[in-house]
């Protein structure tokens, strides 16, 4: 039964009036340490009754706010919830001549073979020029087949790379889109267990993990995309500077050009022969 704590101080008085009535009627005496020890018992029970409430309470609303925030509300998921663009595996292409299949298979599985045997078998390959030709030519004609050879080589490792990062993409986009929905239905979930805070606190970095992986898969992409645009702008620069080169030599040689078509015109013109005999 609870005690008010107004009523305290009359229950003392009350236990103290035996005490008067035997020290002067009975011959008792009164003892006033003992009473004042009983009026400090009764203070310290009143202040643990005091904090003893107010720890209830306390604990009380603590418990209402943690359920209030473990119900979720029933209609989120038809509010908010969404679907999203997966990646599809590319379908097996007619393979009329055998040299598409194998392009086809490094673009749904990766792996750096794959993607090299599907290059070799769908690209154009450019043929070895041949030592003892390419020995026999003047320094700036071999800078220049060097030179497309060079980007015919980089196009190559640049192609297969990036025919290798979209197959490993698309693999993973599997076990990736599975992930994504176990975390997309704990977190439409109305089970009190996926509502606590642990499980908050879990979804949340799941949430983070997941996007970090897709930004990385997006950077490939993107390293993917600038290194095929370093091949054009190779192009661009090697057909620019070829230009200007070519510009440069006709100056400078110009001159000896002009004269040793001249030289010849005139020698083949002297060496007409306008008479019968061959003779001039």
């Amino acid at each position: 039964m609870k005690i008010s704590k107004s009523l305290f101080p009359i229950l003392a008085v009350l236990a103290l009036a035996p005490m008067a009535r035997a020290q002067f009627g009975s011959g008792i005496v009164f003892d006033p340490t003992q009473s004042a020890h009983a009026l400090q018992q009764i203070e310290q029970g009143s202040q643990i009754y005091t904090t003893a409430v107010a720890t209830r309470n306390q604990i009380v609303t603590m418990y209402n706010l943690a359920y209030q925030m473990s119900q979720l509300p029933q209609n989120l998921e038809a509010r908010y919830k969404a679907d999203w663009s997966q990646w599809t595996s590319l379908q097996t292409p007619a393979n009329t001549y055998g040299n598409t299949s194998a392009l086809v298979n490094a673009l749904n599985h990766g792996a750096l073979v794959s993607a090299q045997q599907g290059y070799n078998s769908a690209y154009v390959q450019a043929q070895s020029y041949p030592s003892e030709s390419y020995s026999s030519l003047d320094s700036r004609t071999q800078a220049t087949v060097a030179n497309q050879y060079a980007t015919s080589e980089l196009a190559q490792t640049t192609t297969t790379n990036t025919l290798a990062t979209l197959g490993t993409i698309r693999t993973n986009e599997q076990t990736f889109a599975s992930k994504l929905s176990n975390l997309d239905s704990d977190t439409f979930s109305t089970a009190s267990s996926q509502q606590t805070q642990s499980a908050l606190l879990g979804k949340i970095n799941s949430a983070t993990l997941l996007q970090i992986h897709s930004q990385q898969d997006t950077n490939q992409l993107l390293a993917a995309s600038i290194q095929q645009q370093l091949v054009t702008q190779k192009q661009q620069i090697d057909a620019q500077n070829r230009a200007i080169n070519n510009a440069i030599y006709f100056q400078q040689n110009f001159p000896t050009t002009m004269q040793s078509i001249n030289n010849g015109v005139s020698d083949s013109m002297h060496s007409i022969s306008l008479s019968i005999n061959g003779s001039y």
